[in-house]
């Protein structure tokens, strides 16, 4: 077991994490463009979308957790010295399976919509937005699956590059189709969807070309793999299950005060996950890393990686943090020109700059929980810190304190500060435990 300088660590998880942040930038910049384009277009656009996309990540995000559990488990059985090409297909049918469910699931909720309560006006473009959106889900999941897949042997330029050109597409697509052009009519919010239908498909048959081109595999059924995709997944899962439900949810509620509330959630949730994923990057990097110590019993490099990679993963968030909170009217007018969105989402920015830190801290900690496979911990923290705290008194800061979107993000502090303190304890424990075992040996 060799001991290694904190460059090492440092350069090891860049090598994973630079390409990743690249790609993640890369798919958070497609949905940016839609958020520009939707703003530029009209209010009512934006705060249809924003309502739509609301609704369709609730849903869309458990299927995308259970395919996130791919790569720590295939970096765990490198570790052990498996073999892990004859995965490829396996993997493919979980990923194609959750694609149908989620996809019939979003197609069932489109009826309801009327009933919520939104605004008249808003109902038919978030139905139409819906639609297009369920019909692109093979795509995404493709696209998602590989990704994974490629994760776990460490490759991960090529798979982020494809998604970096994508948002050049989505971009032209988005203009072309919204706002039309020539021959092609403007279709508005249901061009903003035909749009991420084309890119999604175009990114997962890619990664499918590549993965043929340079790998070669062979059908290969194994039903302890999908437990153990289960067992890891699932939780991940219903843990970002939790969290996507409950930012998505204040976009519900306040969405049906008034359109204009939802739009400025969106716009406010679109600029955090940008930062959010370079964090997310490290932590997938540290996932794979700290997976693959993991199976080949290797403590110390557990512990390092773990230490460097929650360290850059918030620093990165506090110089964040200090760009919001100095510059939020510019960065605010990147996406909009209308004042009452201005007047709703600049306060929230310097919330929004508290938060961050916390977030960044969170979800390196959960990268160390999926590398170590000890994934129940982070779903039971999402959960306390969420639904017993967030929720509840973000809506008592909302509606009876009169601070309106302002309260809810107070609500997302408080549940920051509680999931960050859970996850050290458990991890805290589970380092002392793993001491002591190898003292043992």
């Amino acid at each position: 077991m060799c001991k290694h300088d904190i460059k090492y660590y440092v350069k090891e998880l860049l090598t994973i994490a630079a390409p990743i942040i690249m790609g993640n930038l890369g798919f958070i910049l497609i949905g940016v463009g839609d958020v520009v384009v939707a703003g530029r277009h009209s209010t009512d656009t934006f705060a249809a979308i924003s309502i739509a996309t609301s609704i369709v990540n609730c849903i869309v995000t458990f299927g995308y957790g259970l395919v996130s559990g791919i790569s720590p488990l295939l970096s765990n059985y490198r570790g052990e010295k498996k073999s892990i090409k004859k995965y490829f297909y396996p993997s493919l049918r979980f990923a194609m399976i959750l694609a149908l469910i989620t996809m019939l699931l979003t197609m069932v909720c489109i009826p309801v919509i009327p009933y919520i309560g939104f605004e008249d006006k808003l109902v038919k473009p978030i139905q139409e937005y819906m639609l297009v959106t369920a019909l692109s889900t093979f795509g995404a999941f493709l696209h998602a699956c590989l990704k994974e897949f490629l994760q776990a042997f460490e490759i991960v330029i090529f798979p982020n590059v494809v998604t970096m050109i994508c948002v050049f597409l989505n971009v032209f697509l988005n203009i072309v189709l919204v706002f039309g052009f020539g021959p092609i009519p403007s279709l508005g919010v249901i061009g903003l969807a035909i749009a991420s239908l084309i890119v999604r498909y175009v990114m997962g048959i890619t990664l499918l070309i590549y993965c043929y081109v340079n790998m070669t595999f062979r059908n290969y059924h194994e039903k302890g793999y999908y437990t153990n995709l289960l067992k890891i997944g699932a939780p991940i899962s219903l843990a970002v299950l939790v969290e996507f439900v409950a930012f998505n949810s204040i976009a519900i509620i306040m969405g049906r005060v008034s359109g204009v509330y939802a739009a400025a959630q969106n716009l406010v949730c679109t600029l955090t996950t940008i930062s959010f994923m370079v964090p997310f990057a490290i932590s997938n990097a540290i996932a794979v890393k700290v997976g693959f110590a993991n199976g080949a019993d290797n403590i110390l490099d557990l512990k390092k990686y773990s230490f460097v990679g929650v360290v850059m993963s918030v620093i990165f968030m506090m110089c964040s943090a200090l760009i919001f909170s100095t510059f939020p009217r510019p960065i605010v007018g990147i996406f909009t020109v209308d004042n009452n969105l201005f007047k709703i989402a600049i306060p929230v920015m310097y919330i929004l700059s508290v938060f961050q830190v916390f977030d960044g801290l969170q979800i390196a900690l959960a990268g160390i929980c999926k590398g170590i496979k000890q994934t129940n911990i982070v779903l039971f923290a999402n959960f306390v810190a969420y639904w017993c705290f967030s929720i509840p008194l973000g809506y008592i800061l909302a509606f009876k304190f009169n601070l309106h979107l302002v309260g809810f993000w107070l609500g997302l502090v408080v549940s920051a500060v509680i999931l960050c303190s859970i996850m050290i304890f458990k991890l805290k424990r589970y380092y002392v435990n793993a001491y002591q075992k190898q003292e043992l040996q």
